[in-house]
């Protein structure tokens, strides 16, 4: 498996998110099938069935967040100089074509949440921004055309 950046941030919430699997939700699931087992014939019994394949779920989860943190490369803000884009920069750009200035936090693939402004690395802005400085025009080849950005402003996370 491929190392996988991760701000703090993200590390915290995944490490939080598997502490909740393997207590919370693994009591919650064991009660579910403690009832369903309690209505009798197992072979037609819907309930249970249905609290098997959400624990089925919940373990592969569990299994994908502790392989994912094996091989997490936290990025540290103080590590970069704060003049280039990298993994944890929050940059404000001005798109060239159309005069919108946006704000994209530049994070792993893991973390990215395009409608709150989280792009991963290897999306083609992101991967784009990456090593840039303020004052740089970009372009960038997208699946949807190219895009000219202006890097107006680098913040460190």
């Amino acid at each position: 498996m491929k190392e996988i950046p991760l701000t703090r941030e993200g590390f915290d919430k995944l490490k939080k998110e598997l502490e909740t699997l393997r207590t919370e939700k693994r009591a919650e699931i064991s009660e579910k099938i403690k009832v369903a087992r309690s209505f009798g014939d197992l072979s037609e019994n819907s309930e249970y069935e249905e609290a098997k394949n959400e624990q089925a779920i919940v373990e592969a989860r569990i299994v994908e967040i502790e392989n994912m943190l094996k091989n997490v490369r936290i990025i540290e803000q103080n590590d970069a100089n704060s003049d280039v884009v990298i993994i944890g920069s929050t940059v404000r750009v001005r798109n060239l074509n159309n005069e919108k200035v946006s704000d994209y936090t530049i994070v792993g693939t893991s973390e990215s949440n395009p409608k709150a402004g989280r792009i991963s690395n290897d999306s083609p802005v992101g991967k784009g921004l990456l090593g840039h400085c303020v004052g740089e025009r970009v372009s960038i080849k997208s699946p949807m055309g190219v895009f000219d950005y202006e890097i107006l402003d680098i913040v460190k996370g």
